[in-house]
């Protein structure tokens, strides 16, 4: 009876790990897609504002990041990825700047400009009226990011459901040992 129960616990978990390769399958070719999308989209924008225009010469001198790569655990263990952006902060970060009161009258200071928490639009670097191709190589490869992102989550899944499949059917070789 142990041997039906690892038995259909292994039909279960193969069809899963099938699933989750066929998806697997499909994300990656749409990864693909995107980054194709993306560099062909680049490439209009260099055409349409000049090769000198769109070009590491117009990256800022201190870049940060838009986006952050956040790693959690999951069910069984599994580590899950997401894509965050920068700046966006927890709500218990949301608050006053300051733990103590405000005076409203009394002396006066020039206030100091605080950097902005958001991050700005890499976009801007290239000008203030950039092509549409530029917008739509920005968005692919955002698109592209996350669909990364998903991919390395799945994969992971896909590791985890190898090791349970490998394990299983150790157990079944050792309940059935004249089974081939």
């Amino acid at each position: 009876m142990a041997a039906l129960d690892l038995r259909a616990e292994l039909d279960s978990l193969l069809l899963q790990l099938l699933g989750d390769l066929e998806e697997l399958e499909g994300k990656r070719a749409v990864l693909n897609a995107r980054v194709e999308e993306g560099w062909l989209s680049l490439a209009k924008a260099r055409y349409a504002m000049g090769t000198k225009s769109v070009g590491p010469l117009q990256y800022a001198s201190h870049m940060e990041p838009q986006v952050c790569l956040q790693a959690s655990e999951a069910q069984e263990g599994l580590q899950k990825f997401k894509v965050v952006r920068s700046g966006v902060h927890a709500p218990e970060d949301v608050g006053p700047r300051e733990g103590a009161l405000r005076r409203r009258k009394g002396p006066t200071k020039t206030p100091v400009p605080q950097s902005s928490d958001a991050p700005r639009d890499p976009l801007n670097w290239f000008g203030i009226l950039v092509p549409h191709s530029l917008r739509q190589a920005q968005a692919s490869f955002r698109d592209g990011l996350q669909l990364a992102a998903d991919i390395a989550s799945l994969q992971n899944r896909i590791d985890w459901g190898r090791s349970q499949l490998q394990g299983l059917q150790e157990k079944l070789k050792q309940l059935e040992p004249g089974a081939a």
